[in-house]
């Protein structure tokens, strides 16, 4: 299959139109309209409804994307590899979770080119669902997260611990329970720990899924929150924000996770090299 006919179908979806998508691709409407019609010939299925509100996919075209993205992931990653120097023996792809990447990645990857130059290295910064399933699909040789999913044929392995503790902008916070305080979703785990915790406490007026978002808010408008220690050190430091020593601080565990099958003596590099790195900035 052309790979152009992927990207095109992808751009389609991104844009939610054929003129927009065109622009993407850099083509004229009509080349895009011609790839998708070869596209659905080549599948035997229709994989987009036009009408007047917009383009909206079939459920075949539902049912084709993910493949879309695979053939296009893979492409890349073959286009990557094979264009490499001679002095490179091959690559390396690490996904890992956004909050992880300043505290562990960047420590890891000179350390990892220093005891492996002829290996490139890859990284994709994401969601653990996502890297769990790049994992799972092969597109990954090692992951670092939280709460990694247990699939048959990947081993999971406990990295280190970081603490959560209750950060504010005043120090005279009581957290959870009083107004400012913003509920970082840091995890099932954390839940019940503040459940247990902060039995009376009422429900937060601001919930966050990602924890940066829930830090930005409170430099900038103030208000107290569950933060990982090494996340917000400078802050501490400056005085921007304080550490309310008196309350509760919770453990959350991270993990690499890799395939069972893969005998990459550089994998075992890899994995040698998180190791050191984790045991340098374990606060468990």
């Amino acid at each position: 299959m052309d790979i152009n006919l992927a990207r095109t179908f992808l751009a389609i979806i991104e844009t939610g139109n054929f003129n927009r998508a065109a622009e993407q691709v850099n083509v004229t409407q009509s080349t895009v309209s011609m790839r998708i019609k070869t596209l659905e010939t080549v599948l035997g299925r229709p994989l987009f409804t036009r009408s007047k509100a917009g383009t909206s996919l079939t459920a075949a075209g539902i049912h084709f994307q993910k493949y879309a993205q695979s053939l296009i992931r893979i492409w890349e990653q073959a286009r990557h590899e094979l264009s490499l120097p001679p002095s490179f023996e091959g690559v390396l792809t690490i996904g890992v979770q956004h909050t992880l990447w300043d505290n562990l990645i960047l420590k890891w990857i000179p350390r990892m080119q220093s005891a492996a130059p002829d290996v490139a290295l890859r990284a994709e910064v994401g969601i653990s669902r996502g890297i769990m399933r790049q994992l799972a699909d092969g597109f990954l040789d090692l992951a670092v997260m939280y709460m990694p999913q247990s699939r048959p044929g990947l081993v999971i392995e406990e990295l280190m611990s970081e603490k959560l503790a209750l950060i504010s902008s005043d120090p005279k916070t009581s957290g959870p329970g009083e107004p400012g305080y913003i509920y970082v979703d840091w995890g099932p785990e954390f839940l019940q720990n503040i459940i247990i915790a902060y039995p009376n406490r009422d429900s937060p007026a601001l919930t966050v899924n990602h924890g940066p978002l829930g830090l930005q808010h409170i430099l900038r408008n103030g208000g107290s929150g569950y933060f990982p220690l090494r996340f917000i050190s400078k802050h501490l430091e400056s005085g921007r924000l304080h550490l309310i020593e008196e309350k509760r601080e919770f453990n959350r565990p991270i993990f690499m996770v890799y395939s069972s099958d893969n005998n990459d003596p550089h994998l075992e590099t890899a994995r040698h090299a998180l190791r050191h790195v984790a045991s340098l900035n374990d606060e468990g």
